[in-house]
């Protein structure tokens, strides 16, 4: 699942809510940046191995489009985030909490009838660590960094013209402390290359400095 499914009609709307399994709709507007936070983080959990194996779905539905099905919901301000399961309102998130928004979405993931097949948090870092040759663990993403030191890493990458990819610690509380232990690193961002921790923006500025950062990523 690359993205949310847009929903663009009352009927759409209703077919995502009637689901026996958990529907995750996010009422946005494209006006609100804080919206985009929220539909990446959606992706991201979209992603999870216990998510994709309960069938669990999620939307976006443009709420000043659609103004009666915002207020059948109680939506008053973007993002809101209402989810569903046979057409009754389980939870909601109001605003952007990406925490929260993770970890109700895993509370009323299971339906009852089966377990969650969960990943050992071990194997699932290793897996993310090596996902790509270049990635960068850090707060938001290469569009909207969420603190200036993930800003300031994510330009210096940028500025070197490598391929990477990024993952937002702040969707997921289990990957974000278990990688400080796993790798014995406490900050964030962190930086691997083909699965070997760099580090963090220090080292990399240091690296960059003497000339050593772009070779070592592109080697």
């Amino acid at each position: 699942m690359s993205s949310p499914r847009q929903l663009q009609s009352a009927t759409e709307v209703q077919q995502a809510a009637n689901s026996n399994k958990l529907s995750v709709i996010h009422f946005e507007a494209d006006w609100a940046p804080q919206c985009k936070q929220v539909t990446d983080a959606l992706i991201e959990l979209a992603k999870l191995p216990e998510i994709q194996s309960n069938e669990t779905g999620f939307y976006v539905c443009p709420a000043e489009q659609l103004p009666d099905i915002a207020l059948k919901y109680k939506v008053e301000a973007v993002p809101t985030v209402i989810l569903l399961k046979n057409n009754q309102v389980v939870d909601r998130i109001d605003g952007v909490d990406i925490a929260k928004l993770t970890a109700k979405v895993k509370s009323h993931t299971c339906d009852g009838s089966a377990p969650i097949a969960t990943e050992p948090l071990e194997e699932r870092l290793k897996k993310l660590i090596n996902k790509h040759n270049i990635m960068v663990f850090m707060k938001g993403n290469r569009d909207m960094p969420r603190c200036g030191f993930s800003k300031t890493l994510i330009q210096i990458l940028q500025d070197i013209g490598v391929e990477y990819e990024t993952f937002d610690i702040l969707t997921d509380e289990e990957v974000r402390q278990g990688l400080k232990t796993f790798s014995d690193w406490p900050t964030y961002p962190q930086v691997y290359a083909k699965g070997e921790l760099l580090g963090g923006l220090d080292i990399i500025k240091e690296m960059q400095a003497c000339g050593e950062l772009e070779t070592t990523l592109k080697s």
